[in-house]
């Protein structure tokens, strides 16, 4: 870090419409040598550069951040890390951080205007907030306010539930179905569990990985690294990708799949295994007489079969698998048929340690709710579910919700709060079924249109937190659109990013990693975890806690305008656990709700304490490791009790039969209709079970002759990585990446019949948008296909990030202005993978 005088703008900057503002660099106090004197201590905190959400440790000396580990005290990491907590250190001390509130002078808005940001007080920007706030609520409009989530904490609740609720707003939008609700709609129906697997590497003999890259972007990154060693010494490894991930690059197999096509091969390995006579009989059952009659174009006598935990395995036979070969599967995948056989009797032998790998990959695909059925199926016929060296649900992490707030809301708040969600969840063409409620998850993506189309109302009033919606959400130009037609709008964030241009206040976040208060559940290596976050140093800039401290101000000055019922109920609800202390400002509040939250972990009065892991003795001891760990997972609990309709693992699905039912009645209608609203073709029973989907494409073969997808990095925080010098400097991590640069990788066959050359200039269009890119000739990803990873094509978010901040042009090309505003709508997900959409490449002369 450079030492500058405080106050002293960055010369080469000072012209940047935000920058020229807020981008001064702080006094850091300190030399190189006198920080290498002093060794410094640790301090927990946790890693939120992916959902692993992994314990970890920094090392500080005087008041600054200077390296990063594995937390020792973590048993679901290893205490060990990968490689983006330590871009948390340059995300921190990133000089084009925004330093101070701001509020923008120009009321045009657009990209390409300058916002005309100036610093003000932190009272006239909550103030500003508040005074928007209390006008809808004498106009009667509570529900017209929105509160936009991206990455959060479990200290979310205070800003993200209650804060509107008791406001009077249904409107707490989360990220959720921009990152992956589609890849819990294949578990949760089929054995109930409406989340994130656990895996057990350790013991497993077989990991078929869709689309999966747990060396480098999935989660349980550290874990996976730590012990895949292991894995390729005592496993077969196959990967089902277009592109040679690092996880392919050390695979037994490589099926470089056509996008989209995740559902023909899932189907055609579970008919391998049926008619090979390889499924289960433990978990699944057996035929009465022993005799494998599931032959090949065959339908079966469902009376002849005896199933054990498994419900309509010969209904599915007879209705989907018996006619799905490889051979079958081949035209459509792409792949060999002998492949196809060769894998899926490899995974079935190896069982029940295998490991059927769903990711969003295979499921975040605009009909790949039946595709995230099909591949976590697999893992019931093999009776790899719950299972030692299978996969598994999670194990119990004891913590407190947030206390009910119902006594607060008042009349108004009660009957805005019963108007229906700006985001049109529950309607026939946006079932959401999150855990078999119509409506009961999230279409992210679609509130921008919602706002457009002022449909079901207009919104007057926004507040966004730790999200970038302009950037990171498909058919990035809406969220743009929908940005500027809301007439006030307030961003709480760590940079200038896309979505921070077209807000009328900006309010400085402290950063996640050193400078809150907060807590994270997950789970990793057979255990739960609660890990901590706490301010290891004093911020250099103004900045506040995003989740506590911001709601604190804001509470306050709408109670100073004549509504305290928020502040009333962030004040008498949050007391210290230990001393009964009622907060009297935000950083009182931030800890109170952090010690409330976590009280099961570490309080010894609490009926939880020491019951399912840790009995740590006081916060102190809790605050100093920084981590609880839970008991290690007990398999084969589940068995017997799956929480599905039948209480068994369900291959004929009555527990989504009862959601699309539900769903349909609710909109007077029947589930076919609900099929055809939500672009699926399956009509009748179709709907209930597992089964192919032909991939939906956007844009005509021949006028856009290359299938787009895209992938993740490893260098990725959660996409907010790209202002840093280490994520450019070390780009080439990335299987087929270049260091500084931003490339379309292409096959050379595709390349030479276009005449196209390595490091061409590119445009590449799709039917919703363009960017300009350079050409990486590749061998690692199929024919007919281009790759792109996501993260860069910035023109916010800093000096790095843009290749011109202040004349907004990009570095590279952002996807999302490629792929089209696609949804996965029985989850509510957006479609970002399985190449949802064509594109063509011309060179650039």
């Amino acid at each position: 870090m450079k030492t500058l005088g405080a106050g002293t703008v960055l010369a080469s900057f000072a012209g940047t419409p935000l920058l020229r503002n807020f981008a001064q660099a702080a006094t850091t106090g300190a030399s190189i040598e006198s920080l290498r004197a002093n060794a410094g201590r640790w301090i927990a905190s946790t890693c939120q550069g992916c959902t692993s959400w992994c314990p970890v440790q920094l090392r500080v000396i005087g008041n600054h951040v200077v390296d990063v580990r594995g937390n020792p005290h973590s048993k679901a990491n290893h205490g060990k890390i990968c490689p983006r907590p330590h871009l948390a250190i340059q995300q921190m001390y990133d000089p084009d951080r925004i330093k101070m509130p701001m509020k923008r002078t120009n009321p045009k808005k657009g990209r390409g205007e300058d916002p005309g940001f100036v610093p003000i007080s932190w009272d006239e920007a909550i103030g500003t907030i508040a005074d928007k706030m209390m006008e809808l609520r004498a106009n009667d409009e509570t529900h017209k306010y929105l509160f936009m989530r991206g990455r959060y904490s479990y200290l979310r609740d205070i800003i993200y539930s209650a804060m509107p609720k008791v406001f009077g707003s249904p409107n707490g939008i989360s990220h959720s179905a921009i990152c992956a609700e589609a890849e819990k709609f294949g578990p949760y129906y089929t054995e109930g569990f409406w989340d994130y697997r656990d895996y057990d590497l350790e013991n497993t003999r077989y990991v078929l990985c869709w689309g999966a890259d747990p060396l480098a972007s999935n989660r349980q990154v550290p874990h996976a690294i730590n012990v895949w060693s292991k894995v390729r010494e005592q496993a077969g490894i196959a990967v089902i990708d277009p592109r040679l991930s690092a996880t392919a690059a050390k695979a037994d197999h490589w099926l470089p799949i056509i996008p989209g096509e995740d559902g023909a091969l899932a189907v055609a390995i579970a008919h391998v295994i049926l008619s090979s006579g390889l499924w289960s009989r433990e978990f699944v059952g057996d035929f009465k007489d022993q005799q494998n009659r599931f032959t090949p174009g065959e339908s079966v006598d469902e009376t002849l079969f005896n199933e054990v935990h498994t419900h309509g395995v010969v209904k599915w036979w007879n209705l989907e698998l018996k006619d799905r070969t490889p051979e079958w599967a081949s035209e459509r995948t792409g792949l060999p048929a002998e492949q196809i056989r060769k894998v899926a009797i490899e995974f079935a032998t190896a069982a029940p340690r295998a490991i059927s790998w769903l990711s969003p990959g295979a499921a975040m695909q605009a009909r790949g709710g039946y595709s995230a059925m099909a591949a976590h199926a697999l893992n019931g016929l093999v009776g790899s579910v719950d299972h030692l060296g299978g996969t598994l649900q999670k194990t119990k992490v004891v913590a407190e919700d947030i206390p009910d707030f119902s006594d607060y809301i008042d009349e108004l708040a009660a009957k805005n709060g019963k108007q229906k969600k700006i985001d049109q969840r529950g309607r026939l063409e946006f079932p959401a079924l999150k855990s078999g409620k119509s409506g009961g998850g999230v279409v992210t993506n679609n509130t921008a249109d919602a706002i457009l189309n002022e449909d079901p109302y207009d919104i007057k009033v926004a507040i966004a937190c730790w999200s970038n919606f302009a950037f990171s959400c498909s058919g990035s130009d809406r969220w743009e659109r929908a940005l500027t037609k809301i007439p006030f709008f307030a961003h709480i964030t760590t940079n200038a990013s896309e979505t921070t241009q077209f807000a009328d206040i900006v309010l400085p976040a402290a950063h996640q990693i050193a400078e809150k208060w907060s807590f994270l559940k997950n789970k990793q290596n057979l255990h739960g975890y609660s890990s901590l976050t706490e301010p290891a140093v004093k911020p250099i800039w103004d900045v506040r806690q995003d989740e506590t401290e911001i709601p604190w101000m804001l509470a306050e000055a709408l109670a100073e305008r004549g509504f305290d019922n928020l502040h009333r109920y962030y004040k008498n609800e949050f007391a210290d656990p230990e001393t009964g202390k009622k907060p009297s400002n935000g950083s009182e509040f931030a800890l109170a709700a952090v010690k409330m939250l976590t009280r099961p972990c570490w309080d010894s009065s609490h009926a939880d304490h020491g019951k399912y892991g840790d009995a740590l003795q006081g916060w102190d001891e809790f605050a100093e490791k920084g981590v609880w760990n839970s008991k290690r997972y007990q398999t084969q609990e589940k068995w017997g009790h799956f929480k599905t309709a039948t209480g068994k693992f369900e291959f004929y699905s009555e527990t989504l039969k009862k959601a699309l039912e539900g769903h349909a009645e609710k909109n007077g209608t029947n589930v076919d209709a609900v099929m055809a609203a939500t672009n699926y073709l399956a009509r009748g029973e179709q709907a209930f079970y597992p089964h192919f989907e032909p991939a939906l494409r956007h844009g005509d073969a021949e006028q856009f002759p290359f299938i787009f997808f895209e992938h993740r990095s490893r260098l990725n925080r959660e996409g907010r990585s790209a202002n840093c010098t280490w994520y450019q400097e070390h780009k080439n991590a990335d299987p087929g990446d270049e260091n500084w640069d931003d490339v379309l990788k292409m096959n050379p066959v595709d390349a030479a019949r276009l005449g196209l050359k390595n490091k061409d200039s590119v445009r590449v269009t799709s039917p919703s948008g363009a960017i300009t890119v350079h050409l990486k000739l590749w061998e690692g990803v199929r024919p007919g296909t281009v790759a792109k990873c996501y993260g860069q094509g910035h023109w916010a978010y800093g000096r790095v990030a843009a290749a011109d901040f202040k004349h907004h042009q990009p570095l590279g090309g952002n996807n999302n202005e490629l792929l089209p505003a696609e949804y996965e709508r029985l989850s509510g997900s957006t479609a970002r993978h399985g190449g949802t959409t064509r594109v063509q490449v011309t060179k650039i002369a």
